[in-house]
């Protein structure tokens, strides 16, 4: 699909979840101001359609907003109303996979075992979410490189800055970030300014890699 490609060289994908609308203006500010070129909203979280239609008009052509937490068909269909770009989840639903590539919008499913990442891939993903990373670790991406490495991975849970270079090298196409990307003071505090440049430092980081 038309994203993916781009997904690939961007490498991060920030996932936002749980914040208000109000919020949202500030946060996207920064994340777009910081370089960040994916931005999902989790569909769990409050006002989520909303989010995502502000900044599709906000943000269209520089940003491309997509949702995540996407369970089910009917999530599916409400997200792409409202304007998302892409579709992420932390399981594999061949139905919603369907919906996604008969609507020509790009899916990227979340599977955990060799099984389901084969079976996401066959069904059409083009990119796989590897969840949860965090508890897999590293060297579990790296087993997988052997039998499954023509299927790129979206890891997702425990990427910080430092250890971002590592999941790259253990055979990562792309990261998701969620709190390492958006600490919960900065948040409070409403301070953009924080937002703009942890973004930055990790757009900057994924490009020497």
């Amino acid at each position: 699909m038309k994203l993916t490609a781009e997904l690939k060289r961007e490498k991060i994908v920030a996932i936002v979840r749980g914040i208000t609308r109000e919020q949202a203006g500030f946060v996207g500010e920064g994340l777009s101001q910081g370089g960040i070129r994916f931005m999902e909203v989790t569909m769990n979280t409050e006002g989520a359609l909303h989010i995502m239609e502000d900044w599709r008009t906000r943000y269209d052509g520089a940003v491309y907003v997509g949702a995540g937490t996407v369970l089910d068909v009917e999530m599916a269909k409400e997200a792409v109303c409202a304007g998302a770009q892409f579709l992420i989840s932390p399981n594999t639903d061949l139905s919603v996979i369907e919906y996604a590539l008969e609507h020509g919008i790009d899916v990227w499913p979340g599977a955990m075992t060799p099984t389901e990442i084969v079976a996401a891939y066959a069904a059409g993903a083009e990119i796989v979410k590897l969840f949860p990373t965090a508890s897999l670790g590293l060297e579990f991406i790296r087993e997988l490189q052997g039998p499954l490495h023509h299927i790129p991975l979206l890891a997702t849970g425990g990427v910080t800055l430092d250890n971002l270079a590592d999941y790259f090298a253990a055979g990562a196409a792309a990261v998701g970030l969620g709190s390492s990307l958006l600490p919960k003071d900065a948040l409070v505090a409403g301070n953009r300014d924080e937002i703009t440049s942890r973004a930055a430092a990790f757009v900057n980081a994924a490009k020497g890699l």
